[in-house]
């Protein structure tokens, strides 16, 4: 015989109602996880640095999302990128990644570029040989300048002259191009210390934005969060602007209204402003003046609702009898 859902204990009751509840929290928190529900195949791929890449960036293949990346870590001296693939997509054995550049604030995604036969296991390695990192501009200032201070300067001036000798008989356009150059040259050779300079500062700051890296990507996430928030207040920012200019208006148009009542009002104020200039040391003196009158007033009426003074002079008060016989 069942029992009433009433006369059941409710201390069961509430603990089966959490556990369930609890369960369901855990299922919506992690649905991606879930093999029904999330969906997808998991694979890795070994990069030199993580070039701003992070998690929940998009994987693509030919520009088209296929997936996002899981987790971005560090293992031992390269990077290790963990990403799903959750929509059914071809991409043979040998397939090499990339991390490129999304947009100008510095938002990166994974590209998948399908190589080889069949299809790439799942929870497999993309090797470090077959993935490259976004563009390096620190690495091309440093090679540019590694290149540049081997050029022999001297050298190549000389080598300019004697071409130029060598072509005296060829047109005269010809020759200006050829003496241009060795001007060229010869400008170069001479400024060859400010030059070895200028690379060697290049240097400096191309280390300055090695060692900024961090920075200059939190910079690029600041300036994203503000666009973004400017974009989400638009509407704010159009009506305010639009107030503004509509206030400006109302402005102009009162002044040109009351222009002609203010004029004499000026006018009135400017004489009364002229007539107090004209007596100013007169209200000087008499405010000189009135300073010890209010001094004692304030002595007579300050102690109380009545006066009290000293009259010089004058015969006390008789003294009233207090009463009695005779």
């Amino acid at each position: 015989m069942s029992v009433p859902f009433r006369e059941r204990n409710p201390v069961i009751i509430g603990a089966i109602s959490i556990a369930v509840l609890a369960a369901l929290m855990l299922a919506a928190f992690r649905a991606g996880d879930l093999p029904l529900i999330g969906g997808g195949n998991s694979y890795k791929a070994a990069f030199s640095e993580a070039s701003g890449l992070k998690a929940n960036d998009e994987v693509r293949i030919a520009g088209v999302r296929v997936g996002k990346v899981d987790s971005v870590e560090l293992a031992g001296d390269e990077v290790q990128v963990s990403f799903k693939v959750d929509t059914p997509s071809k991409f043979g054995t040998q397939t090499k990644a990339q991390i490129k550049v999304k947009t100008l604030l510095g938002d990166m995604y994974l590209a998948l570029l399908p190589e080889g036969e069949g299809q790439l296991q799942e929870d497999a390695t993309i090797p470090r040989s077959r993935t490259q990192s976004a563009f390096d501009v620190v690495s091309a200032f440093e090679g540019l300048a590694d290149k540049a201070a081997k050029i022999d300067v001297d050298q190549l001036g000389q080598s300019f002259d004697v071409l130029a000798d060598l072509t005296q008989d060829t047109p005269e356009g010809f020759q200006g191009t050829l003496r241009g150059l060795s001007r060229l040259s010869e400008t170069v050779a001479s400024r060859n210390q400010q030059i070895g300079e200028l690379l060697q500062n290049l240097d400096t700051v191309s280390g300055t934005l090695a060692k900024r890296d961090e920075d200059i990507v939190e910079l690029m996430k600041n300036s994203d969060i503000l666009l973004r928030a400017l974009v989400a207040r638009r509407e704010a920012v159009h009506t305010l602007l639009v107030s503004t200019d509509r206030l400006a208006r109302e402005l102009t148009t009162l002044v040109r209204q009351t222009r002609a009542d203010l004029k004499p009002a000026l006018d009135n104020l400017q004489g009364v402003v002229n007539v107090l200039i004209k007596n100013q040391n007169n209200l000087d003196e008499s405010l000189r003046l009135l300073a010890p009158f209010y001094r004692v007033f304030a002595n007579v009426l300050g102690n109380g609702p009545w006066f009290d003074t000293f009259i010089a002079n004058l015969p006390p008060a008789p003294a009233l009898p207090t009463g009695g016989n005779g």
